[in-house]
């Protein structure tokens, strides 16, 4: 099963501060916790990256990881592009980490609604397709200094909001902010709707100060360039990358050519029958289902 994973040694020579001794510890930590499955030296750079080197974080960080996986199948499991409905997904949006980095080093991951028919958006289904594409990028691609998350707004419809579960979007900022191993860095959304309010009135609840210190509004991709340079982005916008047509069949290419690694990634869940201590469950992170209201619209 080719899983075509970075090459660890062009990580260690990347960053001074990842070192060799430190992830071999990592490894043999998470490897001896009866309820997580056995990681590798990609899987523990990418933690030990994300958190700074902090020990202690990394570790909170990839049980968490685990866990929500495993506790959120809706999200993360039944990953195969090529089934429905997740290959149906694949054409209603654009996830693509952009080829050019940022002056500052950052990765930027941008997002596109390529089919504005609300009827065909699935928010669950949006939401494990940008996992797929991040976690593979990152197991193949590697670390970065940081990552941008950069959202085009346009196409986007109030038929649209009315989709946005607010469970399904506590367990995704939950899981954005606490478990993925991104170095995260901004939060950027251009062409904003008018409606913008309703749908950060969803968000926010769920969103750490950090985080929200780092969401930026802006009208236009002009508006942006102080964080995005143009020339980063797509054709499209004024840049050099490739245009959106070409970067949204890309992408849906290179899933489906990757299917070993998404049944490789969907065996890796945690067995809470081992968990030292009480087990964990769905309530423990994110309450009640029914406990959160139906989401008002005016």
């Amino acid at each position: 099963m080719a899983l075509n994973l970075v090459d660890v040694k062009s990580e260690y020579a990347k960053d001074k501060d990842l070192k060799e001794e430190d992830v071999k510890a990592f490894i043999e930590w998470v490897n001896k916790q009866p309820h997580l499955p056995e990681i590798n030296e990609v899987q523990a750079i990418l933690f030990l990256q994300s958190c700074y080197f902090r020990n202690e974080a990394a570790k909170a960080a990839i049980d968490t990881y685990f866990t929500v996986r495993t506790l959120c199948p809706d999200l993360f499991f039944e990953r195969n592009p090529k089934n429905s409905p997740l290959k149906e997904g694949l054409d209603v949006t654009l996830f693509s980490v952009l080829p050019k980095l940022t002056p500052d080093g950052y990765s930027i991951i941008f997002m596109k609604l390529m089919d504005s028919n609300p009827d065909n958006y699935n928010f669950a289904m949006q939401l494990k397709y940008f996992d797929m594409v991040c976690m593979q990028y990152l197991h193949q691609q590697g670390t970065s200094k940081g990552h941008l998350i950069v959202l085009d707004m346009k196409g986007v419809v109030f038929g649209h909001l009315t989709k946005l579960g607010p469970l399904t979007m506590k367990k995704f900022l939950y899981y954005l902010q606490e478990a993925m191993p991104l170095r995260l860095k901004g939060l950027h959304y251009f062409n904003i709707v008018p409606f913008m309010d309703k749908i950060l009135a969803l968000m926010k609840p769920f969103m750490k100060k950090e985080l929200m210190d780092m969401l930026y509004l802006h009208n236009t991709a002009d508006d942006m360039t102080k964080f995005v340079p143009k020339d980063c982005l797509p054709q499209d916008y004024g840049g050099s990358v490739e245009p959106l047509n070409v970067l949204h069949e890309k992408v849906k290419s290179n899933l489906m050519q990757n299917v070993p690694f998404f049944e490789w990634e969907d065996k890796h869940s945690v067995d809470e029958s081992r968990r030292q201590g009480k087990p964990k469950n769905v309530s423990d992170y994110f309450g009640v289902e029914g406990t959160f209201k139906k989401l008002e619209l005016d």
